[in-house]
């Protein structure tokens, strides 16, 4: 049964590579079983602000206002305000696993001692988007910790102010820690980085906007199934498309059944890159399509998060399975005006998607 599982997997890896197929409709829905539930979800935090003013900066000054300018953006959307709204929904959802995309660590150097390479890293900590989730979790008495964390770009910049400004950015499984082992383990944790990435040169310097995954086997109320999550290129189609087989070929690569839940990038009414499209054809299933409601956008607010009505127009943020599944919903979450800060921030410029499901037996 593994060769011929592994035989499958590398077919199904020449596929993505090489061919982008009809899709595939939705399976049949398999008898619910409530006791066997398992409720995922996946929720991009939103570093802060757009990156692209530093990215398309085209001199060293220009880098430094530029830095500035996002590094006041990203005090002004406020993630530990924005954290609480969060923390609201995943009470309200009670998800047994959690895949986090742009759960940034922000850092900061006083006075900077730039440039790169001859300078000390920035390790005085302003934001650690995680601990601050993790703790307003734990005000409303909820248990979670973090079991993978893939960390990808680190980057260190100054600003018009004289201080360096980091960004690290992480991809994180939290797990609940309140389940006794007869219905809840966790093993083989694992992360890593893709080795196709974004190269861009900022002000003559060169950065690789390096992303990757995180992933860990799961036994939970007698489901066995891999969970996996990642956040895929947004500037570069092929980059994104190639990053999408990567993960196949990675951790997707095992007899398990899967469970894909991230920010992939790409529209899943097949209006954008090919990804989504190349990953149903090739056999996963999208939660959205076997219980979601309605439209399912999930991107994106505008960039200060201020904007009323909510602009999320595309469906980028995904539950995909591979394997028989029996899905009971998909919301998203995050998306009404009540959830918005006491200021009027949204909780981040994405909404959370959570799945409930059971592998049938």
């Amino acid at each position: 049964m593994v060769r011929s599982e592994l035989k499958r997997r590398v077919i199904l890896i020449g596929t993505l590579l090489f061919t982008l197929l009809a899709v595939s409709p939705p399976a049949a829905k398999p008898a619910w079983s409530k006791s066997k539930r398992a409720v995922v979800m996946t929720y991009n935090l939103y570093l802060g602000a757009d990156l692209l003013p530093v990215l398309s900066a085209p001199d060293l000054d220009a880098v430094k206002t530029a830095v500035n300018q996002v590094w006041a953006k990203v005090q002004a959307t406020d993630f530990p305000a924005r954290a609480k709204e969060m923390a609201d929904q995943i009470e309200k959802k009670n998800p047994d696993l959690i895949g986090l995309q742009e759960a940034v660590l922000w850092g900061i150097q006083s006075p900077g001692d730039f440039p790169p390479g001859a300078n000390t890293p920035a390790t005085d900590v302003a934001f650690d988007f995680v601990n601050i989730l993790l703790d307003e979790l734990t005000l409303r008495g909820l248990n979670y910790a973090v079991v993978a964390t893939s960390t990808g770009f680190d980057v260190e910049l100054p600003s018009s102010t004289g201080d360096d400004i980091r960004l690290t950015d992480r991809e994180v499984i939290l797990a609940r820690t309140d389940l006794p082992p007869s219905e809840f383990l966790l093993w083989n944790a694992d992360a890593g980085n893709f080795i196709t990435n974004l190269d861009v040169t900022v002000a003559g310097l060169p950065v690789t906007i390096l992303r990757g995954w995180a992933s860990v086997d799961v036994f939970l109320r007698g489901n066995l199934f891999r969970f996996v999550t990642t956040h895929l290129e947004v500037y570069s189609e092929f980059v994104q498309v190639t990053q999408a087989n990567e993960l196949v070929a990675g951790p997707g690569f095992t007899a398990l059944p899967l469970v894909f839940a991230g920010d992939f990038n790409s529209n899943a009414d097949g209006s954008g890159t090919a990804t989504h499209g190349i990953l149903i054809a090739a056999g996963f299933v999208d939660a959205w399509d076997l219980a979601g409601s309605g439209a399912g956008f999930t991107c994106c607010q505008d960039e200060d998060l201020l904007n009323l009505p909510s602009a999320l127009s595309r469906r980028i943020d995904l539950v995909l399975f591979y394997g028989a599944v029996a899905v009971k919903n998909a919301q998203v979450v995050g998306k009404k005006r009540g959830n918005r800060t006491p200021s009027g921030l949204w909780p981040s410029d994405h909404g959370g998607v959570v799945a409930k499901f059971r592998i049938p037996d």
